[in-house]
């Protein structure tokens, strides 16, 4: 509850006594609230009384998003899906869970994590790397030729799970290739424990001061001297 989020998991806000209009409630919808959930409504005058509500943003899951995605928004998403991802990992969270229904893209573009069935930290996950195989034999087994325990995390193994299309998993690899390498999920408990935090933009990098003013005297901290 007190976690710093870093704005990459989905809030839900809580209400009580909220008044809506009844000239804006569906007939249909009202009888259907009258049925299901009277003990939590009321009628009041012109307005429909719900006593107690949970209010989350509106997402388009990923997975949808990306159906109907053109190339540079395709482009543009999977680069966010995994900025996603670094920077819950840097706040000390791990999603867990990572398939694209588990995400879902806000109005601007950005993608956010609103599953949080599997959800913790970073520092009680045990990263690995998965074992070679010892024998042929070993390769065709319909199971794990290797132990696993609760707490194991396998990263080479995200692909299959989150990318089932090739050409965006190619895509995701081209930006985020070391999400699959267990050495950056240890590399990333240690500067945990040690205390350090991952810097966090809220925006896109090509909107930060250094990208749009580059080669300009307007960049902040710098000044002209008078002549």
């Amino acid at each position: 509850k007190y976690h710093d989020r870093v704005g990459r998991l989905a809030d839900t806000l809580e209400y009580s006594d909220v008044a809506f209009p009844l000239a804006r409630i569906d007939p249909e919808l009202l009888t259907e609230l009258q049925t299901k959930a009277a003990s939590s409504i009321e009628l009041e005058g012109d307005y429909l009384i719900i006593r107690h509500l949970y209010i989350e943003r509106r997402l388009t899951p990923l997975n949808l998003y990306l159906k109907d995605a053109d190339e540079a928004r395709r482009r543009a998403v999977i680069r966010e899906y995994g900025n996603a991802i670094r920077e819950l990992a840097g706040a000390n969270i791990f999603p867990g869970d990572m398939l694209l229904k588990n995400f879902g893209v806000t109005r601007g573009g950005r993608v956010v994590f609103y599953d949080y069935d599997e959800i913790c930290y970073m520092t009680e996950c045990n990263f690995r790397r998965i074992p070679p195989p010892s024998s042929l034999e070993d390769e065709m087994l319909d199971h794990a030729w290797y132990s696993v325990g609760e707490s194991d995390v396998f990263p080479e193994q995200f692909l299959n799970f989150a990318f089932p299309v090739e050409r965006d998993r190619r895509l995701f690899l081209l930006y985020h290739q070391a999400l699959i390498d267990p050495e950056f999920w240890l590399a990333t408990q240690r500067s945990i424990e040690q205390g350090q935090q991952s810097d966090v933009f809220p925006y896109p990098e090509a909107m930060r001061f250094c990208q749009r003013l580059a080669n300009s005297d307007q960049l902040p901290g710098r000044h002209r001297r008078a002549a």
